[in-house]
């Protein structure tokens, strides 16, 4: 779990709903169902109108990388690449053949075979570079979408608070139901404001933040095929993806 995202909200939640309890309100003046209707109801709707359903459903599969962890394991990518070197060193590229049904990462694997297809190194960077520029235009997208949940947001949200006053002014000749109009026009501006700023923006940010973590293993992975294609010495290979690390982990590597 990424203990920060979770953090992060309980520390934004708690300011607000500590903010308005140390000012004497009452945090259930803030809950109001319908205006929590128009504004989320609202800009769901128009984001659907927005992105197309694969995109879509892609952004909503995304919000697990939100709040788990991305897990690269970059030191084990190389441990993997230099023993692919090793071998193809000592028994010829057509050896590594043997190895693709192994490797986990479907990269990887597309990659081993393109080397022992006898396929020239610079056109294994260009096959390979094409798949990670779609996979890293697909989670840009689903950021995208997230970002777009929070600039609808609080232009819905004064949708809520015209609505609300509205039908603040056609009940004038009623005081008993004037609060509850002004409650839903003040509400809805706070769930479109908030809504985008503590919520939706970070979340499309974390996702596309996530995903360059994944994006540096497999640049790395290219890297190091090229490397092996070329018949590169296994320790210079080792050498040179070592500086995909993290800089604390080249110091302990």
């Amino acid at each position: 779990m990424d203990l920060l995202t979770v953090l992060g909200l309980v520390i934004a939640a708690g300011a607000i709903l500590g903010g308005q309890v140390l000012e004497g309100g009452h945090i259930s003046s803030i809950v109001q169902p319908t205006a929590a209707l128009i504004v989320f109801g609202g800009t769901l709707g128009a984001v659907m109108i927005n992105y197309p359903m694969a995109i879509f459903m892609k952004a909503m599969g995304c919000i697990g990388m939100v709040f788990g962890n991305v897990s690269v394991d970059l030191k084990g990518t190389i441990a993997k690449i230099v023993g692919l070197s090793n071998i193809s060193r000592k028994q010829g590229l057509l050896a590594l053949e043997g190895q693709i049904k192994g490797i986990s990462d479907p990269l990887l694997a597309k990659g081993v075979q393109l080397v022992v297809d006898g396929m020239e190194p610079p056109k294994i960077r260009e096959i390979l570079e094409v798949e990670v520029g779609m996979f890293e235009e697909e989670y840009t997208l689903a950021g995208k979408v997230w970002e777009a949940f929070g600039s609808y947001a609080p232009t819905v949200g004064i949708l809520g608070a015209v609505m609300g006053l509205i039908h603040v002014m056609e009940n004038l000749a009623d005081p008993s139901s004037l609060g509850g109009g002004i409650a839903v026009a003040f509400v809805a501006t706070i769930y479109g404001v908030g809504g985008a700023n503590l919520f939706f923006l970070p979340f499309g940010g974390k996702i596309k933040l996530k995903a360059k973590e994944l994006i540096v293993g497999k640049l790395m992975v290219i890297e190091g095929l090229v490397s092996v294609a070329q018949g590169e010495n296994p320790r210079m290979i080792e050498e040179k993806l070592s500086g995909f690390l993290p800089e604390s982990e080249q110091k302990k590597s």
